[in-house]
C-alpha cells in the first residue's frame, strides 16, 4: 500500500503554545510546546524549548507521563554545544498508514501506522537541527537530522545528549554497558539496584569493555508499578555509533551514551546527515511487547530489487562437539604460529581431532538430510586455526584455503545430492581490515561451489587496533560486509557483531544474527534467560541462538568436561517456537539426537517461516507461549531450491514441508505436485527459574475441522537440575475452542504440534 502524507490535521497534530505546567517535570520549564498524538490517541510527545533554547521532550500515556521531560541535544569535539540557542523556525505534521510484507518474518503482513512531527530548530549562529518524531501506538521514535544547508558541515560529536527521563524506580531488565559485547546473563532489579548489582553480572570475554557502573545496553526492558511495559531502544543504526544508556541514579535518569572510535571521537557526520531513531515503547501487556514492530517500522523498505535467493535455513553444525571440547578448529599441534601463503600444511602431522574432517563431514551431510534440514554448517575448515586467537593477528585467515583433510569440491558435490547446502564459516578474528582485503575472494568461492549462507564471526578485541564492535567505522563494516554479500546473493548470519536495530528489513539478507548470550556458553546460562531475550535482544531482528540441546551434561557430550546446562528437553524445543530466526539451529550432536528419536521429530516438523503468530502468555523472565502458523509459500519455494541445487539428483523435502502436507519421510519436492497443505500450527513455551502452568486454548483453529494434536512436555519429575531429560509425548484430537493444560518444570518448557486431519 502506497504511504499517504497528510498535511496539518485537525484532531490529529496539534501545534498549540501551552503553559509549561501542563507538559513538563519541575526542573526544567518550558516555553512553547508542539505536540503530537499517537494514531489510537493514548500517547502524546510533546517537544518543547527551555528559555535558554535548549530543546526537550515528553510521552505521556492517557494523560500520564511516561517519560517525563528530558533534555536533547550534542556536545561536539571543537567545544560547540548543540544544546541551547535554538528556536523553533517550523513544524511540518504528517501521517503514514501502509502494509508491508517482509520477505520472512514472524508474519505476512505488517502495518506501519504513525503521526509524525518534524521540527525545525535553528540558532543565530547558523546551526540548524531537526528533530523528527514518529508516534505509534505502542511508542516513539524520534532522530535528529542535519540538513545540508546548515553552518555544520563536517563535525565530530563529542556525546550525544538525549535523556529518557523515568517517572519511577522501574523495574529492569539488564545487561552491563559494554563496547564490544552483549554477551552477559540478564539482571532483575529496580533501576536503583543497577549500580549495586552491575559488577557481578560481568563474565569474561574474548572482548568486553565496560564505562560504568550504571551503564546498561539497549534493548532496555522496563515495568512500572502500575503494570506498564517501556521499553527502550534504537532503529536504523547507519553510519553511527551503538549507544548505551547511562543511569543517573539520583534522579532515574538514562543518558544515551555513545560508544567511542579509537580516538575517542562518537560519531564523525558530514551534512546532510541522520542519528538512527532513539525510541520508546509504551503499553500495557507484556505481550504487546513480543508483538511490536516498532523497530523494523522505523527502518528503510527493502533496498533489493530481487529477493528470489533469500530464504529461510533450518540447519545443522559440526559447531557444537568444537564448542564442547569433544574436537578441534585447528588441524595440527605442529605449529608454533601460521604464516598464510608460507606455511605447507601438507608436510605437517595432523593432530588427529580435527572436527571438519571429510569423513565426519560426510557423516553430517547423510544425517541433516535424513532430517529433512536445509544446511550444514561446518567450522575449521580453512587453514590458520592453530594461532588465531588472543594474538591479534592481522593477516589472519583467508577464508579460500582449506585443510588438506577437507576435499571442498568433493564435499559440496556430495551435499547437493542429499539436497543439503553447505554454510560457509568466515571466522574473522576481529580482524576487519583483513576480512576486507579477502572479501570479493571469499564470496565468490561461495558462488563457484553453491555456498549461499556464510556465519560471520569477530572473536576479540577489533583490528584496526584501538576500535570497539560497536564503533561507528566497525558498525559500517558490517554493512560493508552485508551489502558485499548481497551483490553475490549471500545470506549473512553474523556473530559477535552489532546488536541488530531492524536493518534486517532494509537488507533481508541478513537472516542472523548472534549478539547475545547464547547456547554456547552452556552452563553459564540462568533459566530465565531464554523468557528475556524476547523482550529485549530480539526486538531488534532475530538472533541464532543454536537451540536444541538434548544433553545437558556436557562430561557426556564431551568426555573430560565438566558443566551442566540448566533447561529441560522440552524447553529446548519450545525454543523453536517463542525464538523468532529464520535461521534456526539444531545444535547438538547427531549421537545425541538419536537417544531421543520422538523429541527430535519435532525439531523435524518445525516451521521457521510464518505467516502469523499470536502471544498467549508472557512475563519477562517468568514465561512466554508463542503460537505460530507456518507461510506455506515459503516451503515451496525452498522445496524448488532444493530441487536446482547442482548436481542434485535426490532433491529431498524439508521436514516442516513434510509435516504441513502429511507427505512421508522419503517425499521429494516432486511430491508436492497436486498436493493440499493441511492447516496446520506450532505452540512453544519457556518458563525460568520457576515452574508454571497454563493453558492453551485453541481459539485460533479453524472452527469445524478436527486438528491432531502432538504435545512435547515435561515430565511430571522434570526439572533443569534434577531430571532434565525427562519429557513425555501426548497425541490427542481437538478442535477449534479446546483447551490443553500444560506445566512447564524450572527451567522447562514444552511444544505443541497442531495439525488438520
Amino acid at each position: 500500500m502506497k504511504i499517504k502524507y497528510l498535511g496539518l490535521i485537525a484532531g490529529l497534530v496539534a501545534l498549540t503554545l501551552a503553559a509549561a505546567t501542563s507538559c513538563s517535570r519541575s526542573e526544567i520549564h518550558l516555553s512553547d510546546t508542539v505536540c503530537l498524538s499517537s494514531p489510537d490517541g493514548q500517547l502524546c510527545a510533546t517537544f518543547g524549548l527551555t528559555a535558554e533554547g535548549r530543546p526537550c521532550y515528553r510521552l505521556d500515556r492517557a494523560g500520564a507521563a511516561v517519560v517525563r521531560t528530558s533534555r536533547l541535544g550534542f556536545d561536539l569535539c571543537d567545544g560547540t554545544s548543540l544544546k541551547d540557542g535554538f528556536t523553533l523556525e517550523g513544524s511540518k505534521t504528517a501521517t503514514a498508514d501502509e502494509t508491508w510484507h517482509p520477505v520472512w518474518g514472524e508474519e505476512r503482513d505488517i502495518r506501519n501506522h504513525y503521526n509524525e512531527l518534524l521540527l525545525r530548530l535553528v540558532r543565530e549562529d547558523g546551526v540548524r537541527m531537526n528533530v523528527r518524531m514518529r508516534l505509534f501506538d505502542d511508542g516513539l521514535g524520534f532522530r535528529y537530522e542535519f540538513p545540508q544547508e546548515n553552518k555544520l558541515r563536517y563535525f565530530n560529536i563529542k556525546e550525544e545528549l538525549t535523556e529518557f527521563a523515568m517517572t519511577g524506580d522501574h523495574t529492569a531488565w539488564w545487561i552491563s554497558g559494554d563496547y564490544d559485547t552483549q554477551e552477559y546473563n540478564y539482571s532483575c532489579t529496580p533501576l536503583s539496584g543497577i549500580r549495586a548489582a552491575s559488577r557481578a553480572t560481568r563474565l569474561s570475554n574474548a572482548s568486553a569493555t565496560g564505562f560504568s557502573d550504571t551503564g546498561v545496553q539497549t534493548a532496555l526492558q522496563l515495568k512500572t508499578e502500575d503494570g506498564l511495559y517501556i521499553n527502550i531502544h534504537e532503529a536504523a543504526v547507519v553510519n553511527y555509533p551503538t549507544t548505551n544508556l547511562l543511569l543517573d541514579d539520583r534522579t532515574m535518569t538514562f543518558r544515551t551514551w555513545l560508544t567511542p572510535d579509537a580516538e575517542g571521537v562518537k560519531g564523525r557526520m558530514q551534512a546532510p546527515c541522520v542519528t538512527p531513531w532513539r525510541t520508546v515503547m509504551v503499553v500495557d501487556d507484556a505481550r504487546k511487547v513480543l508483538a511490536s514492530r516498532l523497530i523494523l517500522n522505523l527502518n528503510e523498505p527493502c533496498a533489493l530489487d530481487d529477493v528470489s535467493w533469500i530464504h529461510p535455513v533450518k540447519y545443522m553444525g559440526v559447531w557444537w562437539e568444537m564448542i564442547s571440547g569433544r574436537t578441534e578448529w585447528s588441524y595440527t599441534s605442529e605449529l608454533p604460529s601460521v604464516q598464510l601463503g608460507v606455511t605447507d600444511y601438507s608436510a605437517l602431522k595432523p593432530h588427529g581431532r580435527h572436527g571438519a574432517n571429510n569423513e565426519n563431514v560426510r557423516r553430517y551431510i547423510d544425517f541433516a538430510a535424513a532430517a529433512g534440514f536445509d544446511a550444514l554448517l561446518i567450522e575449521g575448515w580453512n587453514e590458520g586455526w592453530e594461532d588465531w586467537f588472543g594474538c591479534q593477528k592481522d593477516y589472519v585467515f583467508d577464508f579460500v584455503t582449506p585443510y588438506p583433510d577437507f576435499d571442498l569440491p568433493a564435499l559440496n558435490k556430495y551435499a547437493h545430492s542429499k539436497g543439503i547446502r553447505l554454510v560457509m564459516h568466515h571466522e574473522t578474528s576481529s580482524s576487519t581490515v583483513n576480512y576486507e582485503r579477502h572479501m570479493d575472494a571469499a564470496y565468490a568461492l561461495m558462488n563457484r561451489y553453491g555456498y549461499d549462507a556464510v556465519k560471520s564471526g569477530y572473536v576479540g578485541n577489533i583490528i584496526p587496533y584501538g576500535e570497539h564492535h560497536y564503533s561507528q567505522p566497525i558498525i559500517n563494516h558490517y554493512l560493508l560486509a552485508l551489502k558485499k554479500a548481497a551483490d553475490y546473493h549471500i545470506m549473512v548470519n553474523a556473530h559477535e557483531a552489532v546488536r541488530p536495530t531492524g536493518l534486517c528489513r532494509t537488507w533481508p539478507n541478513l537472516i542472523g544474527n548472534e549478539s547475545a548470550m547464547g547456547t554456547e556458553y552452556r552452563a553459564h546460562i540462568n533459566p530465565g534467560h531464554t523468557s528475556i531475550l524476547p523482550f529485549t535482544r530480539l526486538q531488534g531482528g532475530p538472533m541464532d541462538y543454536t537451540p536444541g540441546i538434548f544433553e545437558q551434561d556436557m562430561s557426556v557430550t564431551a568426555p573430560g568436561q565438566t558443566g551442566k546446562m540448566r533447561h529441560t528437553i522440552a524447553n529446548q524445543l519450545g525454543l523453536y517456537v517463542t525464538f523468532y530466526s529464520p535461521l534456526q539451529m539444531a545444535a547438538d550432536l547427531p549421537d545425541n539426537y538419536e537417544r531421543f528419536p520422538d523429541a527430535f521429530q519435532f525439531i523435524k516438523d518445525v516451521a521457521v517461516d510464518w505467516e502469523q503468530s499470536l502471544y498467549l502468555e508472557a512475563e519477562p523472565g517468568e514465561y512466554i507461549v508463542t503460537a505460530r502458523k507456518p507461510r506455506i509459500e515459503t516451503l515451496n519455494e525452498a522445496a524448488r531450491g532444493v530441487a536446482a541445487l547442482p548436481d542434485g539428483k535426490e532433491d529431498m523435502l524439508s521436514g516442516a514441508a513434510r509435516f504441513v502436507y502429511a507427505l512421508p519421510e522419503s517425499a521429494t519436492a516432486r511430491s508436492l505436485a497436486g498436493a493440499k497443505p493441511k492447516d496446520v500450527w506450532y505452540v512453544g513455551g519457556v518458563c525460568g527459574e520457576n515452574a508454571h502452568e497454563t493453558v492453551v486454548t485453541l481459539d485460533f483453529l479453524k472452527p469445524g475441522l478436527r486438528y491432531e494434536a502432538v504435545l512435547y512436555a515435561d515430565a511430571p519429575e522434570a526439572d533443569y537440575e534434577t531430571a532434565p531429560q525427562a519429557y513425555t509425548i501426548t497425541r490427542s484430537e481437538v478442535s477449534a475452542g479446546d483447551s490443553i493444560p500444560v506445566r512447564m518444570a524450572r527451567g522447562g518448557g514444552f511444544a505443541l504440534s497442531l495439525r488438520e486431519l
